[in-house]
């Protein structure tokens, strides 16, 4: 192969990872919370500017008031997972330009004055950054259960403020019994890449 990472590295964060729908009872603990965003915090974005952030459903209140919020299928698993986190795009991401790009801080109001340009730019980045947010969970031995069925008004309104945009909910834990839907199918290589 033609791939630098080892085919064990690759079975762990792509060929053998899968969603998990249903979770273990061992919890997921801050310290491993910390490695993962140690590691993903170094995924690219557009002018570094970084807009994921993660909000962690820990208490049984909080949980119970995120499931009212998932579709009839999702709530099930959201209720049972170890812990959950709210993803969400900060659209106020400029405010912090200053000091993640130290050698163009006038970006800041140069390229983002503007709230509509602003929240593109943040539902765009904060999507790259919610990838490697999964792939990071992965490679700290657990499973993530990333889910779009929800009422996104309702976990704004709930949860977040104006400034925030929810992307999705991810359930992380180890995965339990029955973990796993069957693969569905992958497109092709021939399928998807163009060169023109």
């Amino acid at each position: 192969m033609s791939l630098v990472l080892d085919s064990a590295a690759q079975d762990l964060l792509f060929r053998e990872a899968r969603t998990a729908n249903t979770f273990s009872d061992e919890p997921v603990t801050d310290e491993q919370v910390q490695a993962i965003y140690d590691l993903v915090k170094y995924g690219p974005t557009s002018f570094n500017s970084t807009p994921l952030r993660i909000t962690l459903v820990r208490s049984p209140e909080a949980r119970e008031r995120l499931v009212k919020h998932m579709a009839e299928g999702n709530q099930a698993k959201t209720a049972s997972a170890p812990l959950v986190a709210i993803l969400s795009a900060d659209n106020e991401f400029h405010e912090e330009l200053p000091q993640l790009l130290p050698h163009f801080p006038q970006a800041k109001d140069a390229f983002f004055s503007e709230r509509t340009v602003r929240e593109q730019a943040s539902v765009v980045n904060a999507s790259l950054q919610a990838g490697y947010f999964i792939l990071g969970i992965r490679a700290a031995g657990l499973a993530a259960g990333p889910m779009t069925g929800m009422d996104f008004a309702g976990i704004q309104k709930e949860f977040l403020d104006a400034d925030h945009t929810p992307l999705m909910v991810v359930n992380i834990g180890k995965p339990g019994e029955d973990a796993w839907f069957p693969r569905s199918p992958r497109l092709e290589f021939d399928q998807t890449i163009t060169t023109v």
